[in-house]
């Protein structure tokens, strides 16, 4: 038996049992990280550095960047280290390191969607109120309040997790360290406390959902209204990306949360926890860049710039 003072670091999940399927895990995170890092880097440099970008939704869709950017950063280096070195082990220190800034990025990412879909539904149903209601001090001090909230929300269940006692051994089902699985290994009844910070917490995302869904149903409904085809069609471009974002995040969350314990498998956890926290992150950009043209022009300006820049260099 042992507690948590003892334990010095802990086992993650071994992707792949031989070295080529190790290697394969390799590559395909370090594709997927590439991608990540590359398209939220493209965003945030585009909409900071156009100013026909500076807007609510653009502001807002910065912020979701920088979260993917810290999502991605969190989970999977040390994953591909692992696969490439053929270890399992992490630092306790390492360990809640990696649990504050994941649940720090995905209560912010969530924050930010529930902000979004506030935005666009003040912007297609309220269009005269647009710039009262989300003007550039209510757009900093929403923002704001969201990471805060995501801040000190991650540093309690942290605190609170990495408080309890230990006793069932250091390994977690999980290529990562993630709440759920650290409770696992926990042999005080004070968990029913973390579990209920948990249960409280999914009240919360729950209620947040429901608001998203909410205000696209007001959304729909505005846009099916509108006499021009062509205004429908730039309605529905800016609302269905942000839309196909919320239902990834939400739906491969919560399957993987709630899912009963009669279908679960390791195989099946992996899967699912590389949806919803690797996947998202390399998607995001592509979701919201394929249907937003200013989004497209600007990436396009930008990286043409760069380019050009690049060729003076070569040539001088």
């Amino acid at each position: 038996m042992s507690n948590s003072s003892s334990i010095s670091h802990f086992l993650l999940l071994a992707l792949a049992d031989t070295w080529q399927l190790q290697l394969l895990h390799f590559c395909l995170f370090l594709g997927i990280s590439l991608a990540a890092l590359l398209g939220n880097g493209l965003i945030i440099s585009a909409v900071a550095c156009s100013h026909l970008l500076h807007t609510p939704m653009f502001f807002f869709l910065l912020n979701l960047a920088l979260t993917d950017l810290g999502s991605i950063l969190t989970t999977v280096p040390k994953a591909m280290h692992n696969s490439l070195w053929d270890t399992r082990n992490i630092s306790y220190r390492g360990c809640a390191a990696q649990v504050f800034f994941f649940v720090f990025c995905a209560i912010t990412e969530f924050s930010l969607l529930t902000i979004m879909s506030y935005d666009r539904y003040v912007s297609i149903c309220k269009p005269l109120h647009y710039g009262t209601l989300l003007g550039s001090r209510a757009c900093a001090h929403m923002a704001a309040a969201a990471w805060a909230s995501a801040f000190l929300y991650s540093l309690l269940h942290t605190a609170n997790t990495f408080s309890l006692p230990l006793c069932h051994g250091n390994a977690l089902g999980q290529f990562f360290c993630e709440i759920p699985h650290i409770l696992k290994l926990s042999c005080s009844h004070s968990n029913l406390r973390e579990l209920g910070l948990i249960a409280a917490s999914a009240c919360l995302l729950l209620s947040s959902f429901v608001f998203i869904v909410f205000s696209y149903v007001r959304i729909f409904r505005a846009v099916l209204r509108i006499p021009s085809e062509q205004g429908r069609h730039k309605a529905f471009s800016t609302c269905l990306p942000h839309l196909a974002v919320v239902s990834l995040f939400v739906s491969t969350g919560m399957f993987a949360y709630l899912k009963p314990p009669s279908i679960s498998s390791p195989s099946l956890d992996l899967a699912l926890s590389v949806l919803y926290s690797v996947v998202p992150p390399a998607l995001n950009p592509l979701i919201y860049s394929l249907r937003n043209q200013e989004l497209k022009a600007a990436a396009w300006r930008l990286m043409t710039g760069w380019f050009g820049n690049i060729k003076l260099l070569a040539n001088y």
